[in-house]
């Protein structure tokens, strides 16, 4: 019985890199396969949480900023949360590889790590309105960080668990992790309502302007703890870090080359060093000045800049780790990465996009009063909207539904399969997007634009819910598709490739607000949800599907 249980417990070279790893031994995973797989996601969920939360934190900060008086205009404010959600999506094309580089334990403990850099740095700079704007942006550009280690967090967690219970797996941690947007967007305005840290956090600031927050209102002339949206997040990062580093393991089949400890750490600073350095020059190239030159439109910026750090990673590799990418650039001789990438930006992209353009469309739409204009007659005329919403008392709420229902989604598929539902949500996004769109062209031609708020956010909330279950569906169709020594790096890329949502839809939303069309928007997003039940049909659903729902 003893010699029995010696083979079936996996050997550990000192509790850190697992030499013997099976989950799809069925009798393995119950004896010892489950505890360590769980013990793994439990320290990954809160760490993603906080990935997210210090990525998106600059929606908040933007404008508490301007509600304080800092002396920057609001082009120059948006610029952060731009800058951030680019930063976030190119960071993860690096991270999609991490794990077979770096090892899980090595990843997610340096990921989370590094997460304290923009975190302080932004409390110490908000302490004084002075601080140059190119401060904020650099610290905007670090906090892309966050966002970049969901693709590291999902490829490690996809290692652990077997094929049958991915869907699962990765819908808890994705979806739990997910918790980071509404995490922050209750948390940091709560924060920033008393002196959290005493002395050693800083001296308050007076509001310049009317402030929302969860419960209400704060009226101008309140005092202020702006700054505790940095520092908040150490709270969290500091303990974590710790957890990671105790708690996580490497599966040396998956990393069998890592190189030892500090040189798997310097492969990940290396490679985030590239990818930041690629996001800023497309930023560059992209904002308008005086930030940037504005030479290219959104659409040429994107594909240039993910080009741009798939190249430079190839070529700046060195010794192992060129051979490693090597290996992981097989997964684009797949056209089964291409559907699932787009079958991502459907569920991912639509979540984290609209995450970041919901408080600009509350405020913007609900915001102001369309009125006859004096001279023409056309409803051209703005006043301010006395009986608006606020944006952070309700903006929080369907991110809020789509991560709670999010391992929902994983669950459901596990036992019906991910494709299907991925056909069901995409039809329930094309009907939302277009009713949605429908209630924000009255609103915007409205005098009372608040009547038509109620029917506006709950459909928004049903586009959350069915990416959120999207998400998980997802999730599922790539662990059955892939093989484990693939699944990772694919479900980092389409990852990566989804997030680019956390720069465009506020960017097309603002441009067609900007246009005074704001429903073209969502017609837009309706069609290319209705393409992508086509591509999904092709690929897994129709007679003759080389893989069948998968």
């Amino acid at each position: 019985m003893t010699t029995r249980v010696e083979k079936i417990i996996p050997p550990v070279d000192d509790g850190v890199t697992i030499t013997d790893w099976r989950p799809e031994d069925q009798q393995f995973w119950e004896m010892e396969g489950k505890r360590i797989a769980s013990r793994n996601l439990w320290i990954s969920v809160p760490s993603l949480l906080c990935g997210f939360a210090v990525w998106l934190m600059w929606g908040i900060i933007a404008v508490q900023m301007a509600n304080l008086g800092f002396g920057f205009s609001q082009e120059q404010l948006f610029t952060l949360t731009a800058i951030a959600g680019l930063s976030g999506a190119t960071t993860r094309i690096p991270a999609s590889f991490f794990i077979r580089l770096s090892g899980g334990r090595n990843t997610i403990f340096l990921t989370t790590a590094l997460l304290m850099i923009p975190a302080f740095g932004t409390g110490l700079a908000l302490q004084n309105k002075e601080t140059p704007l190119i401060v904020f942006q650099l610290l905007a550009l670090l906090s892309g960080i966050g966002g970049g280690n969901f693709a590291c967090s999902m490829s490690n967690i996809s290692t652990f668990y077997p094929k049958r219970l991915q869907g699962t797996a990765l819908g808890i941690n994705a979806g739990l992790g997910n918790f980071g947007v509404t995490t922050m967007q209750i948390l940091i305005p709560l924060s920033m309502t008393f002196g959290l840290f005493g002395a050693i956090g800083g001296d308050s600031m007076t509001l310049a302007k009317d402030s929302g927050w969860l419960f209400g209102k704060i009226a101008a002339g309140t005092e202020t703890y702006v700054q505790n949206a940095g520092f908040i997040w150490l709270v969290f990062l500091v303990p974590l870090a710790f957890f990671g580093w105790k708690g996580m393991n490497n599966i040396q089949e998956i990393s069998p080359n890592t190189g030892g400890t500090l040189f798997a750490m310097a492969k990940i600073l290396w490679l985030y060093g590239l990818a930041l350095t690629t996001a800023a020059f497309g930023l560059y190239l992209y904002l308008p000045a005086p930030t940037g030159l504005g030479l290219l439109n959104m659409w040429i910026a994107l594909p240039l800049i993910i080009a741009l750090t798939l190249l430079v990673m190839k070529l700046a590799a060195i010794g192992e780790m060129k051979q490693g990418i090597s290996r992981q650039f097989a997964i684009f001789k797949n056209k089964h990465t291409w559907s699932m990438t787009v079958l991502y930006i459907v569920t991912f992209g639509s979540f984290i996009g609209f995450s970041m353009a919901l408080p600009l469309s509350i405020q913007v739409i609900f915001g102001v009063q369309h009125v006859p204009d004096p001279v023409t007659g056309l409803m051209t005329h703005t006043l301010k909207n006395p009986n608006a919403p606020s944006a952070l008392t309700y903006a929080w709420i369907g991110p809020f539904v789509g991560a709670l229902i999010r391992p929902l989604g994983g669950w459901i598929s596990d036992k019906l399969g991910g494709s299907i539902v991925t056909q069901v949500i995409s039809v329930v996004m094309v009907i939302a997007s277009v009713a949605t769109g429908y209630y924000m062209n009255l609103a915007w031609n409205s005098p009372t634009p608040e009547q038509y708020f109620m029917p506006f956010l709950l459909l928004f909330v049903v586009l959350f819910a069915a990416s959120g279950i999207g998400n998980g569906s997802t999730f599922r169709t790539v662990g059955v598709i892939f093989d484990r020594q693939q699944a990772g790096p694919v479900l980092g890329w389409t990852s990566a490739v989804a997030a680019y949502g956390a720069f465009i839809a506020p960017e097309v939303i603002k441009g067609q607000i900007k246009a005074g069309t704001p429903e073209m928007a969502m017609y837009g997003f309706a069609v290319f949800y209705a393409l992508c039940l086509g591509v999904n049909w092709w690929f897994y659903l129709r007679r003759g599907a080389d893989i069948k729902n998968p």
